[in-house]
């Protein structure tokens, strides 16, 4: 009866959270008054089957099943056409428990956190109109490269699995504004990222961080980037492993560094654009480039000379490193600490 009541009084929400519900039967319930309610909560029942009743409210909105025991999603949700947001936490769901067709839906947000996903079901990447994707406290091992599809996203939640890489695509996502990776197992962050110029926090504690690609001081709106809890190294470490340059190479080296000029009516289509790829060598002492060959080299940016943040970055070769020093301060890493704004790097370094 409280049920019918509710209804028939117009309200657009349908509050049946903690009433140990088993199941929802909507079958009498007339067309105006289901056309009335836009939210449904369902949250800390007794639900072990979705109730399909829910997929006769047309014009539902936000459905929230947290708390439940669902191990299925039926095809009948592909029914609701004006849901835009799904929340199911805490529940039996993994990546085999969605219809074929989920894809399809308009979903703005959708929130499956604390379920059994080992994996991001391909269907949630077909979402075209997705801005929030929360899938922490599961199992994920891996973010599939078809992320980058999802370019609506605004936020993403994958704090809590067992992550141990972060695909470059992501960096396709150019209008993610909050990205949560905390709690996984990452050793190592794309430099691609730097592409995400509407991101403004970074959550990446508790990983297995030892250093950050310098390519990360770029993200000029970034305002939080939480690192604790990550093995961060506390001395300076140079990696001086190097590959020698190929014969192509050092011929497009010349050609650049000596300012050679060159023209597709000079060249064939894919030299020049073999060329047009010229990276600059950050060392400010070298006017060098480098192509595919290059030292990576891990270094410490200081601030305040109380906080330091090991970043990587490429040199053209190994004559563009100095000596190994105990000294954070040394020649050859000092660049950054006046060509980035202090702003900047104290966002980076406190944030």
């Amino acid at each position: 009866m409280e049920l019918f009541s509710r209804i028939s009084e117009g309200s657009p929400v349908l509050n049946l959270s903690r009433l140990q519900l088993n199941g929802l039967d909507l079958d009498h319930v007339g067309e105006a008054q289901k056309r009335k309610i836009q939210q449904v909560y369902l949250t800390y029942n007794s639900l072990t089957l979705f109730p399909t009743s829910v997929c006769l409210l047309s014009n539902l909105e936000h459905l929230d099943l947290s708390n439940n025991s669902l191990t299925v999603v039926p095809e009948d949700i592909t029914r609701l056409a004006n849901l835009k947001s799904l929340v199911a936490k805490n529940n039996h769901l993994d990546e085999t428990s969605f219809p074929k067709h989920f894809g399809s839906m308009q979903l703005e947000s959708l929130n499956m956190s604390g379920n059994r996903f080992r994996e991001i079901p391909g269907q949630f990447l077909k979402l075209c109109k997705l801005q929030s994707l929360s899938l922490g406290g599961n199992r994920l091992k891996g973010i599939p490269a078809e992320i980058g599809n999802l370019n609506r996203l605004e936020m993403l939640y994958l704090g809590g699995n067992m992550i141990s890489s972060i695909p470059p695509e992501l960096a396709n996502l150019s209008c993610l504004r909050y990205l949560v990776l905390c709690d996984n197992c990452i050793q190592s962050i794309p430099p691609q990222l730097n592409r995400l110029h509407a991101l403004l926090c970074l959550s990446l504690h508790n990983n297995l961080l030892t250093f950050l690609p310098r390519e990360i001081l770029s993200l000029v709106h970034l305002q939080e980037l939480s690192l604790r809890g990550n093995p961060l190294v506390v001395r300076f470490i140079k990696d001086m492993t190097y590959d020698p340059p190929s014969l192509l190479e050092l011929a497009g080296r010349t050609i650049k560094s000596r300012n050679l000029p060159y023209l597709p009516s000079y060249l064939p289509a894919n030299l020049c654009h073999y060329l047009d790829m010229a990276s600059k060598c950050p060392n400010p002492k070298c006017a060098g480039v480098y192509f595919d060959s290059c030292v990576r080299h891990i270094k410490f940016v200081d601030f305040c000379g109380k906080f330091r943040l090991p970043l990587m970055h490429y040199l053209c070769s190994p004559e563009c490193s100095s000596p190994c020093s105990s000294n954070p301060q040394s020649d050859a890493e000092s660049e950054d600490e006046s060509t980035v704004p202090v702003d900047r790097l104290q966002r980076v370094l406190l944030g």
